[in-house]
């Protein structure tokens, strides 16, 4: 008994430590044996520092600042402020975590560099406006990672919101009374402008597909196996997350364009430096690539005005055109 006893001792001892400490925040002998004797461990001054010795013998870096009393802390950590921080700003930014989970886990992240860190941290971090999904979307994100990892195909129904943002399924089209089952096989995951999405191969119509996990509703991994070719798809995601813009699909083609060199920045951090771009007179450049041309996409490249366009393929062009059109005919009524 006595042995557990210890066990347990050195155990809460190092939590205490890991917990409430850091480098301006130490605790003094009396301290630390105070809060092992708030979780009803009984320990006296002499022990307290035998099991010190024991943890720090074993890799447990703890430190002592020598005074009349000392004073304990411990300084390294798994994870640094700074890598906290970006996490913690993520979370927030995240449009499909809900508040609440929101909250929870920006607290977790803090208390990971110590509880009073924690505070300073809790209490400095900028809140987000990002509007967040009431939906809790752990569940769904733990079937899926499952599913991928085990290789096994998953069942969900889709919905969108309707005027008064109620729930509106995606119906069966044999069956127009029933919600429709999606019986897919997962590929992988990805966040993008706040949301997260989840790539899928659909076995009958021969396709990769993308959903996003806050509109997913009744997720459950199946124990069918995924399909050979879906596993083999799973090396095209990169690629075919490049391609896409906002996450709306399209038919993929080759598109040229011609852009001023202040777009250099931009067009690196929408598609990569395995672009090659190719300088012209006058502060030109040009450069081509694959992308899945949508509405998505020709808005994004009439944001630009002047200094972006697309010089081919034709047709492509043409629908440029076409949309810059509709949105003049909008404006003018």
């Amino acid at each position: 008994m006595g042995e557990a006893i210890k066990r347990i001792r050195l155990l809460k001892l190092w939590e205490i430590l890991f917990r409430d400490t850091d480098e301006e925040h130490r605790l003094s002998t009396m301290s630390i044996l105070s809060k092992l004797h708030d979780q009803g461990i009984e320990c006296v001054r002499s022990t307290l520092y035998e099991d010190i010795k024991i943890l720090q013998k074993f890799g447990y870096e703890i430190f002592c600042k020598r005074a009349k009393q000392n004073e304990y802390y411990v300084v390294e950590r798994n994870i640094s402020v700074p890598e906290l921080l970006i996490l913690m700003d993520a979370v927030q930014a995240a449009s499909f975590i809900s508040p609440q989970k929101t909250k929870e886990l920006v607290g977790k992240l803090a208390n990971l560099s110590g509880s009073e860190r924690g505070k300073v941290l809790e209490q400095n971090i900028i809140q987000s406006t990002t509007t967040k999904t009431p939906n809790n979307v752990l569940y769904t994100v733990s079937e899926i990672s499952q599913a991928i990892l085990q290789k096994k195909k998953i069942f969900f129904h889709y919905f969108n919101y309707d005027c008064a943002f109620q729930r509106v399924y995606k119906m069966s089209k044999k069956h127009p009374e029933k919600k429709r089952g999606y019986k897919l096989n997962p590929l992988g995951t990805v966040f993008d402008n706040g949301y997260y999405y989840v790539f899928c191969y659909d076995d009958f119509f021969c396709n990769i597909s993308h959903y996003r996990v806050d509109r997913m509703d009744s997720v459950c991994m199946l124990d069918d196996d995924a399909s050979d070719i879906a596993n083999q798809k799973r090396n095209e995601l990169s690629a075919r997350k490049r391609k896409l813009f906002y996450m709306y699909g399209g038919e993929e083609r080759k598109v040229e364009f011609l852009a001023d060199n202040s777009l250099i920045d931009i067009i690196h951090d929408k598609f990569g430096g395995e672009v090659k771009l190719h300088a012209l007179s006058d502060n030109k450049i040009s450069f081509s690539v694959y992308v899945q041309v949508s509405p998505t996409f020709l808005a994004w490249c009439c944001a630009f005005g002047d200094k972006l366009k697309i010089t081919a393929p034709t047709d492509v062009v043409k629908q440029v055109w076409e949309y810059i059109q509709s949105i003049y005919a909008v404006y003018r009524e």
